[in-house]
């Protein structure tokens, strides 16, 4: 309920309550003296629009002041203005977030006013143009319009401003809202988002061209600063979508959009150079896509990204690079099979680095690199990156083949480390070690030299003393040899041993002896013979 009073206290006499008239009376509420009381009561039941009051003071010279006639300026004297309310004359306009333009500052009868609204704002709920009626009460022949900030427009002009619905109020939920912005066809469009203050659930979109299909130029949520895009046409739509399942302080400000044209052309802005260095582009025009790439002088280095693309937006990817003076030498990088020893990490100018090889590598290269400063460039290493190598050895030379022998494998250089089998052919005996080695050194040398494969003979395999040094021969290592060997000397001794057996065991059997007969201990062999018996023999008698 809203009551209105006619003086400075609950018990003055209303002059306007709510409960009996709906609205109030087109043409306002004129006090008696210098106090209205407003009095609004509310109930639970619900939330209403509520309500807004203008007042204005009618004192000479005091329009429209918000306290007290005059009472923010007492030292100043004016020229006498006629009273808001004063015979002839209406009281003076107003528009929230807008303007007017009277024909008559005075307001008498017959004024007419404008009214249009601030930027991104609509007129509502009234007309355009009002106009000052009624000499015997003078009134407006219209109420006040309205400046709103409404939900999805198309804007043709060649700036302007889009706000979300309700600024600089929330938003509602579940809007989805979409706006047009056309400029001259020979133009393009640039987007100044000054605002961005959305719920996590809504989404603001800009399109490309004029409609929904159009390639996106970007997409936002949440909360954003500043920042612009450019489009490529001179058409650009807006949408924002809020979300309609959202609780009522899930919403936000909203947002504020500046839209210009500006010249259209399909080039990034020109690019200016930097000291100490130079750039090139990819192609001589600076079109969307094209790259350039920035280069330092000898002695300076990049600092920040040494490539910038022109974008669709027909903004570059990045800020402008430096290029600094240098005063560290690189990291010369580590040799591989070697640790180094660093004097200092930064690597400053006198700054050295020492390699040191593994175990069984040598050094290739300065063993110390030392950072030097150059009068022309920046600092550089003394030496190149050295390298560790694994050491070498002179090769052994093949030491020769043995008479009726083989060697496994036969070449005439055997690198360190190798081993060289020696064999005989069948009927002669190895002498001496059967596998030799290749020993490392400077020069390298065999393991020891090289054995002699010797004929074996009948004798040689009575005598123990031969048979003893034929075994020693046959390398215990290799079985195969081993056999060889012993079938060689042991089978002719077996042939042998068996012929002469035969011939003993036939003339034994001639002479009617038996086999193996011993002659008796003491007995001259020949003593039994006669001399006439001394020929009896056939053996002797045949022979």
């Amino acid at each position: 309920r809203l009551i209105i009073r006619n003086g400075n206290n609950v018990e003055a006499p209303p002059v306007y309550d709510s409960y009996e008239v709906e609205y109030l009376p087109i043409e306002g509420l004129l006090s008696t003296g210098r106090h209205f009381f407003v009095e609004l009561t509310t109930d639970s039941s619900g939330a209403a629009a509520g309500m807004a009051l203008r007042y204005e003071g009618t004192g000479p010279g005091c329009r429209g002041a918000p306290k007290h006639p005059c009472a923010h300026r007492p030292q100043q004297t004016f020229a006498p203005v006629p009273a808001a309310f004063e015979q002839g004359h209406c009281y003076e306009p107003f528009v929230k977030y807008g303007n007017f333009t009277a024909s008559d500052p005075r307001y008498p009868v017959g004024t007419t006013v404008e009214f249009s609204c601030d930027p991104g704002y609509t007129l509502e709920q009234g007309s355009t143009i009002i106009e000052c009626v009624d000499p015997s009460d003078p009134q407006w022949n219209e109420t006040e319009p309205a400046c709103r900030a409404v939900c999805s427009g198309e804007l043709t002009d060649t700036a302007g401003v889009v706000l979300s619905p309700n600024w600089p109020e929330a938003y509602g939920k579940g809007q989805d809202c979409i706006w047009g912005l056309h400029v001259e066809e020979d133009k393009r469009i640039m987007l100044d988002v000054r605002v961005l203050r959305l719920g996590s659930g809504d989404m603001l979109t800009f399109y490309d061209g004029d409609d929904l299909t159009a390639r996106i130029l970007g997409q936002y949520t949440g909360a954003r600063g500043r920042f612009k895009l450019y489009a490529s046409t001179a058409d650009v739509t807006v949408q924002f979508q809020s979300d309609p399942g959202a609780g009522p302080f899930a919403y936000r400000q909203g947002f504020v959009i500046h839209f210009s044209e500006v010249p259209r052309n399909d080039t990034c802005p020109e690019l200016p150079e930097i000291a100490n260095g130079w750039k090139t582009s990819s192609q001589p025009e600076l079109l969307h896509g094209t790259v350039v790439t920035f280069h330092c002088y000898p002695g300076f280095q990049l600092t920040g990204t040494d490539l910038l693309m022109c974008h669709w937006d027909l903004t570059w990817s990045g800020d402008l690079p430096s290029c600094e003076r240098v005063t560290t030498c690189r990291d010369p990088g580590d040799a591989e099979h070697s640790r180094r020893v660093v004097s200092n990490p930064k690597f400053p100018v006198g700054a050295t680095v020492q390699y040191v090889c593994d175990k069984g590598y040598v050094l290739a290269g300065a063993g110390t690199l030392t950072c030097h400063d150059r009068a022309a460039g920046g600092p550089k290493w003394s030496d190149r990156l050295p390298k560790c190598t694994p050491e070498t050895y002179e090769p052994c030379h093949n030491p020769g083949v043995p008479a009726g022998g083989r060697q496994n494998p036969e070449r005439r250089l055997y690198p360190a480390g190798a081993t060289l089998h020696f064999s005989c052919t069948a009927g002669r005996a190895l002498l001496g070690e059967g596998t030799l080695r290749c020993l490392p050194g400077h020069p390298s040398r065999w393991s020891g030299p090289p054995p002699i494969c010797k004929a074996a003979s009948y004798d040689e395999f009575y005598s123990n003393r031969n048979l003893d040094a034929v075994a020693k021969a046959v390398p215990s290592g290799t079985a195969l040899e081993g056999t060889n060997v012993a079938i060689a000397v042991f089978l002719p001794v077996l042939v042998v041993a068996l012929l002469i057996g035969g011939i003993y065991l036939y003339f034994s059997k001639l002479q009617g002896k038996p086999a193996l007969q011993l002659p008796l201990a003491g007995s001259h062999p020949y003593d039994h013979i006669t001399v006439e018996s001394a020929f009896d023999n056939p053996t002797y008698e045949t022979g």
